[in-house]
């Protein structure tokens, strides 16, 4: 039983790959710096949300501790270093977040490089052959369509998930400031 769902999902990834790999070749060669793009983008947001769900619930805590810990939390001292624990918890929280914002931005301008691309090659093949005939167009076509359609997927779904993160940090820098000062 649990050799044929080996072979099943073995199979079944043969076919994701070559699947993928089809979509990648008729997209053209833009498609493959838009993987990266989005690859990297991914990346960067896997780690916020590994920081959010486990790095900054601890940091938090510990800046806690060591306000409750303080016997003197109204000195201009006190105040100046629940400050600086802010500011630190904003440059943590909002670390990356502009690059994922620029990564996001820079992949329909790749979609679009794509399609300029793929045009030029119905251009140019329609110059050398003489003639319009579809088949013969279709490729080109399709390499300059893909690219766009791929660029916009991939930023409208990063757009959501970067205000998602950037709303979940907002929350947890509010949440550490009222923490901090209702104490």
């Amino acid at each position: 039983m649990s050799l044929s769902l080996n072979f099943l999902s073995v199979a079944g990834l043969q076919d994701g790959l070559f699947m993928v790999s089809q979509f990648m070749n008729k997209g053209g060669p833009v498609l493959w710096c838009l993987a990266l793009v989005v690859f990297a983008t991914w990346l960067l947001v896997a780690e916020r949300i590994l920081f959010l769900k486990w790095g900054f619930p601890e940091k938090q805590q510990q800046w806690l501790a060591a306000w409750q810990a303080r016997q003197d939390q109204s000195s201009w001292y006190a105040t100046a270093q629940r400050n600086a624990w802010l500011g630190e918890a904003y440059l943590l929280l909002n670390q990356h977040l502009n690059l994922i914002k620029l990564l996001i931005a820079i992949c329909p301008l790749l979609g679009l490089l794509g399609t300029v691309t793929g045009m030029i090659s119905v251009f140019d093949l329609m110059a050398s052959q003489g003639n319009s005939e579809p088949r013969l167009m279709a490729s080109g076509i399709s390499l300059a369509t893909l690219p766009t359609m791929a660029g916009m997927v991939c930023a409208l779904t990063g757009l959501f998930v970067h205000a998602q993160i950037a709303k979940a940090c907002l929350q947890r820098e509010r949440q550490l400031e009222k923490l901090l000062r209702s104490q």
